[in-house]
């Protein structure tokens, strides 16, 4: 409790590792919360969780209260996950894939997210899961970071044209991205303006926590 009320004042950095993929794992109490952090950037909690709160607002919670399965890629902390369960109060499944083991052992051991019983876990590449699940889902949260940096492959026709294949009629994609530069800016645009697809509309939320944009697709048949 101690630490709680002093990271008010200063924070204070009550773990810190890395691992095979991430330079550097920390987790912060920050102004009475408890956050993860990568070496540059909000990893889970703090403010990328307002940032993905304010996504699925936007979708709308009775939406979401009343899908069947959602599908997390890049899980972290798992801030969006606890969201969606303590604060939604959804109740249908969460499939989370994290390409990071030392991660989600941080991640159940600080932010108990093993304790959260609608949730399964698939500890492989996002890429990868995408190609080869046979599923389908109602809400596809795309929040995949390394560091400061997203992979290419997000934004590739590829990979979008396969995601929107797995959602259910009706479902929406929440993609988190950033924007540091004109380059990201432009790359942003690029996707937004040559995305053109029937039976689905895209549109952005832009400057969200300063460096954030949201781009939300919905399959509308």
């Amino acid at each position: 409790m101690l630490k709680k009320i002093f990271s008010y004042i200063i924070p204070l950095t009550i773990y810190q590792t890395k691992s095979a993929l991430s330079k550097s794992i920390e987790v912060t109490w920050t102004n009475g919360e408890l956050v993860m952090d990568s070496q540059s950037t909000n990893y889970s909690y703090g403010s990328l969780q307002r940032i993905l709160r304010l996504g699925l607002k936007n979708i709308g919670y009775k939406k979401i209260m009343s899908m069947e399965h959602v599908l997390v890629l890049g899980v972290a902390g798992g801030s969006v996950i606890k969201t969606l369960v303590e604060e939604i109060k959804y109740k249908g499944k969460i499939t989370g894939v994290e390409i990071d083991p030392e991660i989600i052992t941080i991640a159940n051991a600080y932010f108990d997210l093993n304790k959260t019983k609608n949730l399964t876990i698939v500890i492989e590449d996002a890429f990868v899961f995408v190609l080869k699940t046979p599923t389908k889902y109602d809400l596809i949260i795309i929040d995949i970071f390394q560091d400061t940096t997203m992979p290419n492959f997000l934004f590739e026709p590829f990979f979008t044209n396969r995601v929107c294949s797995l959602l259910k009629s009706h479902g929406f994609i929440l993609f988190n991205t950033m924007l540091l530069d004109e380059n990201q800016n432009q790359r942003n645009k690029k996707y937004v303006t040559e995305f053109y697809k029937n039976q689905f509309k895209i549109r952005t939320i832009p400057r969200v926590e300063v460096h954030n944009e949201l781009i939300v697709i919905e399959k509308i048949a």
